[in-house]
């Protein structure tokens, strides 16, 4: 997550069953950017040398199609309660990440194992069903994150496949829009293959998902966002000029990666990357909700200014 040190500090108050950012000193100096919540597109200029044509348009998949992190969190917390993790060793209740903390924890640790280590070490070790005490060793430890790991993973597929999960507002109307008018339609993350597959298919129905013209997870590039790698293989993969491509992303990191292939990039941003520096967008929306696909050839097209 990109870091401004001229904005104001953001510091989260502790809770019982959730911990608070000032806790840690090297959580309490981050810095985010204020700003408020957007209520409309912020809309950048786009000069008339450089207009373009819309001829694809490519999709990140988490925080764009599903907005997953709220999901991995709930995951999280059933694996807690399911394990009975108590942390630290004294609590009165097992183990439960906030919303609050879980939006600013998750951009500052990757990785399912690595978020856990970290937050174990900062906290002491816990106590589960999995031992009598918390685990000195290194094996007792790591023993304790696959296995919180590997419930917590079969708990996220859980979720998705239960039909209560819905595909961001706008998007698949969106999709529909671009097919129908004959545009070529690709997603891009960063997940792994299996995970992405599994939320497409539950998410905008299979039927859509095969008929993407293009679709590559982080399993078929070499380097991960913010390295533009996947979207001039999508862009190659498609047939088209990557000035031709529009991509819509939620947060700085793929925006990173869309500008630097040198594609033109609107960001539909989430509770946890609203902060996030978005100024190289064409626009950015809150969702799609009332977003057309005349609003973005418009977007490549023509001189639009905000009010």
């Amino acid at each position: 997550m990109a870091v401004s040190c001229s904005h104001s500090s953001i510091l989260l108050p502790p809770t019982t069953s959730s911990v608070g950012f000032n806790r840690f000193p090297c959580l309490q100096t981050l810095r985010f950017k204020s700003r408020n919540v957007y209520q409309k597109a912020r809309i950048s200029t786009v000069s008339a040398s450089s207009s373009r044509s819309l001829e694809a348009l490519i999709f990140d998949c988490d925080g764009v199609i599903l907005e997953s992190e709220n999901l991995h969190r709930q995951a999280y917390n059933d694996a807690f309660a399911h394990f009975d993790v108590r942390c630290p060793p004294s609590s009165s209740e097992s183990l439960n990440w906030s919303l609050e903390f879980y939006d600013k924890f998750q951009n500052l640790v990757g990785g399912g194992k690595p978020k856990m280590r970290w937050y174990f070490r900062e906290n002491g070790w816990p106590t589960s069903t999995l031992f009598d005490s918390p685990p000195e060793s290194d094996d007792g430890r790591a023993k304790l994150i696959d296995t919180l790991q590997d419930w917590k993973t079969e708990r996220y597929k859980e979720i998705i496949k239960s039909g209560s999960v819905e595909a961001r507002p706008g998007v698949i109307r969106l999709m529909d829009e671009a097919r129908a008018a004959g545009k070529k339609l690709a997603v891009c993350s960063a997940a792994t293959k299996s995970s992405v597959i599994l939320c497409l298919e539950n998410l905008i129905q299979i039927e859509r998902f095969q008929g993407l013209d293009c679709f590559l997870a982080g399993d078929d590039v070499k380097e991960k966002k913010p390295d533009p790698s996947i979207y001039i293989t999508a862009a190659e993969k498609l047939g088209v000029s990557v000035n031709d491509c529009l991509v819509i992303e939620d947060s700085v990191i793929g925006l990173q990666a869309a500008t630097k292939a040198g594609m033109s990039c609107v960001i539909t941003y989430t509770s946890s990357t609203s902060d996030q520096d978005f100024k190289e967008a064409i626009a950015v929306y809150p969702d799609l909700t009332n977003v057309s696909l005349k609003d973005l050839e418009t977007l490549l097209q023509t001189i639009v200014t905000a009010a």
